[in-house]
């Protein structure tokens, strides 16, 4: 091997229904733990697999015991009920090790043989998270697409940069940067969004998807569209300041009626029926209102953004250098 650094990956994997598909997906990612070379010549290892029991419907929890005394490599955390995939990925990142940290899904979508090539996207551009960016589209129903498109691209939206609103389960993060998410995050963070908090050179590698391992997906459409509002309510202030964006204007509609009023009156003889002061008081309080809880939201989202552990800083060991543009 050229490169004589060589990279230690961790692997997180959150378990809920992977009793039957956790031993093929293991088997694949078994050749990685032996030194490999990436297709730009970087040198990595897989040294360890953090499976995130998170207490599913069926028994995972044999399938975690018979694979951790099978592979070495293989480490279960075992949470005492079910968090969500989020909570268990982040509870996976506090006990890896690696240089990077690669999260992953348990039904076999996602090849392991594509983590050479985030890992290679990294470093050529100094990124220090890495999505993988699907180049065909999920094996899932039409509907399922686009819906999960349209909620993707409001999150951009919301969050105000394009690049984060692309995101996948299938990401590559720097080790110190996934270690200080799952110490600081609290309750109720969108993952991504704590990622964004903290990442500021975020790419993407384009990979291919596969169909599921022999098991449909455990998301409902109720567990999406809650996923979809964990994920509006951690974005930050800009959904609230809709509400004093829309207090505000109601104001200055308020004022635009009233001065059409007074000119239609005292310049165009036209006579000013009772309803147009009736619409300007509504207009002009009712925007008031809004405005005031606009600001008032603003100040719960500071709050709120205090008591989820968003981090003021994240001193780092290694240089911060800015991502190559290419």
């Amino acid at each position: 091997m050229n490169n004589r650094l060589m990279h230690r990956i961790s692997i997180v994997i959150p378990v809920y229904a992977g009793e039957h598909t956790l031993p093929t997906l293991i088997a694949e990612i078994e050749p990685l733990t032996l030194p490999q070379t990436t297709p730009n010549d970087n040198s990595f290892i897989i040294c360890e697999v953090l499976l995130a029991h998170d207490c599913g419907p069926d028994r995972s929890d044999k399938t975690l015991e018979t694979l951790s005394a099978q592979y070495p490599f293989v480490q279960p955390v075992w949470l005492s009920r079910n968090y969500g995939q989020h909570a268990a990925t982040m509870a996976g990142m506090a006990s890896a090790t690696g240089d990077w940290v690669v999260t992953m899904d348990e039904d076999g979508q996602q090849n392991p043989t594509d983590i050479g090539s985030m890992l290679d996207s990294a470093i050529s551009s100094s990124l220090q998270l890495v999505y993988a960016q699907p180049i065909n589209p999920p094996p899932h129903g039409w509907l399922r697409n686009i819906l999960s498109k349209t909620a993707k691209e409001i999150s951009t939206r919301m969050l105000g940069n394009r690049t984060i609103g692309r995101f996948n389960s299938f990401r590559l993060v720097d080790g110190e940067i996934a270690r200080t998410l799952a110490a600081y995050c609290g309750n109720g963070v969108y993952l991504d969004v704590g990622l964004f908090w903290i990442a500021g050179r975020i790419g993407h590698c384009p990979v291919l998807l596969r169909n599921e391992l022999g098991r449909p997906s455990g998301y409902s459409y109720l567990k999406l569209i809650g996923h979809f509002w964990s994920l509006i309510l951690t974005t930050g202030t800009r959904p609230l300041r809709l509400i004093t964006v829309l207090g505000f204007s109601s104001i200055v509609l308020a004022f635009a009626i009233a001065a059409y009023a007074l000119y239609g009156k005292f310049y165009g003889q036209v006579p000013v029926q009772g309803w147009a002061s009736l619409l300007i008081v509504v207009s002009f309080f009712s925007g008031s209102i809004l405005a005031a809880l606009g600001v008032i939201a603003e100040y719960l989202a500071v709050t709120m953004g205090i008591v989820m552990g968003k981090p003021l800083y994240v001193v780092s060991t290694k240089p911060t250098r800015p991502a190559i543009r290419k």
